[in-house]
């Protein structure tokens, strides 16, 4: 099997990847550095989602101002929205086991410094916010590095399942973390939370370093030079199979995704149903994400037109949840938004790293990360303004109307680039939308 550049990569005139046949949940765990990998990545995960909560909380108790949290949202984002690209060079560049050993270290090490500061009673909210912006900073190497080295581990074979059982890891996480994090904050403090959290790492840490190298399929790096980042901003923009499932997870992820507003303003504003059922509401979406998660990684093919539907889909939900008018069926509406969300997410990540060259993949998934992350610090604020100002109602709405209005667009010009149209036709009674060929049009004509 080849594993030289543009080995997996789509031919630019086809927007639609597929790789045929059903695979089994968890096969890429059959290979043992990608095992270490995940194994590694649980339990970080698990700290991970303490330290958020934790992190929160600490700010709300030292400012009492839900306006601090928001600023050290925005501080952990960032730094990938302003240099996000320039991680994805640094990834192409070096090894990037070698860059996860560092990036890792360094996030473990936040965490015990926030331990440090906190137990030892001189914590203050600019502490908070420093400490913010360095883990957002690390985070913008750690992530195109650990996105790319996915397939290094696995190959393109099992690509697509490594990347489902990523997000079912860090859902099943989500599950637990939180959790955990607020028994450590009731029984012994926040600080104890943060020394967990920083101690954590040490598992990814040793995953990596009992990996054998000689088991990593090679990808040849991009050799030290000027112009890298251009040449993969212009790579991205002649290839209508990476650029427009990028565009539309941008949309998707910095107007849809908004979840902390909605469902803190719902449970507060809407249902007046208090903190244990906003805790609920959470676990709900939490479980929804990891059934899409696990359903993703049995599926054997990454298309394009999935992705459209999927964010399609999702925009309706959130509009029908946003106009639910009791909180039961508010609540059950969360698990399907959270398990089309998951779809959504991991169809393009997986249909843009398999359309990559590999040795564009770090600048590709850079920008991946920057636009679907990185616009958090865009979408909260202004959803943010819209739901003060207009309600939590349509706050919702209007996340999951610009999600619906971009799956179409999107859909649509890919339609057009793979020189499709719609056809609308009958059967058994009901209308019928399909995608086909210009030719069988004028043929049918």
């Amino acid at each position: 099997m080849s594993t030289g550049p543009g080995a997996d990569s789509a031919p630019v005139h086809k927007p639609t990847l597929d790789t045929r046949g059903r695979g089994e949940t968890f096969s890429s765990l059959r290979i043992r550095n990608y095992r270490l990998f995940f194994t590694g990545a649980i339990v970080s995960n698990t700290g991970t989602w303490m330290a958020r909560i934790t992190q929160d909380w600490l700010v709300l108790s030292l400012t009492g101002s839900a306006a601090a949290v928001g600023i050290t949202t925005a501080l952990q984002f960032l730094p990938m929205l302003l240099f996000g690209l320039y991680g994805g060079v640094i990834a192409d560049r070096y090894p990037k086991r070698r860059l996860l050993l560092v990036s890792q270290a360094a996030l473990g090490l936040c965490g015990i410094a926030l331990a440090v500061l906190t137990l030892s009673g001189n914590i203050q909210v600019w502490h908070v916010y420093l400490i913010a912006f360095l883990l957002g900073m690390v985070t913008v190497v750690d992530n195109p590095a650990r996105q790319a080295f996915v397939s290094e581990m696995v190959g393109p074979d099992q690509l697509r399942n490594a990347v489902s059982l990523n997000s079912a890891n860090f859902q099943s996480a989500r599950l637990v973390g939180p959790a955990v994090a607020g028994v450590l904050i009731a029984g012994v403090g926040s600080g104890w939370a943060f020394l967990l959290n920083g101690l954590f790492f040490l598992a990814p840490l040793t995953s990596l370093l009992l990996m054998r190298p000689g088991e990593l399929h090679k990808v040849e790096r991009a050799p030290r030079g000027k112009g890298q980042l251009r040449e993969g901003l212009r790579y991205v923009a002649a290839r209508p199979d990476l650029i427009w499932p990028i565009v539309l997870v941008g949309f998707v992820g910095t107007f849809g995704f908004n979840f902390p507003i909605w469902l803190t303003a719902f449970s507060g504003d809407v249902f007046h149903v208090g903190a244990g059922a906003y805790g609920f509401l959470n676990t709900l979406m939490a479980a929804g994400s990891l059934v899409g998660a696990l359903a993703a990684a049995r599926r054997g093919s990454t298309r394009l037109r999935m992705l459209v539907i999927a964010a399609a889909v999702f925009g309706v939900l959130e509009i029908a949840a946003a106009l639910s008018p009791a909180f039961w069926l508010f609540a059950l509406l969360l698990v399907p938004i959270g398990m089309i969300g998951l779809t959504v997410n991991i169809t393009a990540n997986s249909a843009v790293q398999m359309a990559t060259d590999p040795a564009m993949r770090g600048r590709v998934m850079s920008l991946y990360m920057m636009v679907f992350a990185g616009g958090t610090p865009i979408g909260a604020p202004l959803l943010g303004w819209v739901t003060d100002t207009y309600g939590a109602r349509v706050g919702f709405a209007t996340g999951g109307a610009i999600s619906l209005a971009a799956a179409v667009v999107v859909g649509l010009v890919l339609a057009r680039v793979g020189g499709l149209r719609v056809a609308w036709a009958w059967r058994h009674g009901h209308p019928q939308v399909r995608f086909v060929a210009r030719e069988r049009l004028a043929t049918a004509a």
